[in-house]
């Protein structure tokens, strides 16, 4: 990353700076942060003091790292509350949670990756939820790659060309057959997972559009013994008619795609 003197350079900086407590670990000393964005430690000093000045970060003077501070969760509950996707999408995600009793999430496409926005937790006695606001990369899970075939093809090249980090055993980190799987979700309109981004789970996602293109996901997730192939293409017509009506409220449009078959589940 260029350690330019120019004011755009500076405020991006400032940005990826703040943007890497939204993913790892919860805290972050200044060798690491360093390490991650290629910026000098003194950079680096600067920048978290700056943070820290404005309750964005917190500083542990004990283990010398910092943490995200009450500003920055203020920022990311206004959001929350604001989200023109979470409000259109949360009435529709209590109702198919109501007829699949799994639970139901939305998020949203952010640069890296995306986050979970909302969740309604099913309500069977052994089930699951998410963390919200959490980043999570694209090619991890139901939700991110559903994102990830509908996104740029450059950033698609891009992110294939990169490393595909295992977040479990079961992570697609072979660009081939990841790149022929989008082919897949494409077609059919649904991704499916099982164990690739947290190991018990399985999930079954759609993409929902706005007026200027992908905007997020819609996804039904659950304990892996639970989600099998049946439950996916049982499920799939019905998370995808979801989709489509967040994607109506929101003014964005759907694209076409094959009619889900029993034969469609998890990859």
């Amino acid at each position: 990353m260029s350690e330019s003197s120019g004011g755009t350079g500076a405020t991006e900086r400032v940005a990826d700076v703040l943007l890497l407590f939204t993913y790892g670990p919860p805290t972050l000393g200044v060798s690491r942060v360093s390490r991650e964005l290629g910026l000098s430690k003194a950079v680096v000093h600067r920048i978290l003091q700056s943070l820290t000045s404005r309750n964005l970060i917190a500083y542990d003077p004990e283990s010398r790292e910092y943490r995200l501070g009450p500003a920055a969760a203020a920022l990311g509950s206004r959001a929350l509350r604001d989200s023109d996707l979470r409000a259109a999408a949360l009435p529709f995600l209590a109702e198919l949670r109501d007829r699949l009793h799994e639970t139901v999430t939305i998020s949203a496409k952010v640069h890296g990756g995306r986050v979970y926005l909302d969740q309604v937790v099913g309500n069977h006695e052994i089930t699951m939820s998410v963390e919200l606001g959490r980043r999570f990369p694209l090619h991890a899970g139901s939700s991110g790659k559903c994102m990830l075939a509908h996104s740029d093809p450059d950033e698609v090249d891009r992110l294939l060309a990169g490393e595909l980090t295992a977040l479990t055993p079961a992570t697609p980190t072979d660009p081939d057959a990841l790149r022929a799987e989008l082919d897949r979700i494409r077609e059919r309109g649904y991704a499916a997972s099982a164990g690739e981004r947290q190991g018990d789970a399985g999930s079954v996602a759609v993409p929902v559009f706005g007026p200027g293109g992908l905007v997020g996901a819609v996804s039904v997730c659950g304990p892996r013994f639970r989600v099998t192939e049946e439950f996916v293409a049982a499920t799939a017509p019905e998370l995808i008619e979801t989709a489509d009506r967040i994607t109506a409220r929101l003014g964005g449009t759907a694209p076409a795609r094959a009619v889900p078959t029993p034969t469609g589940g998890i990859p």
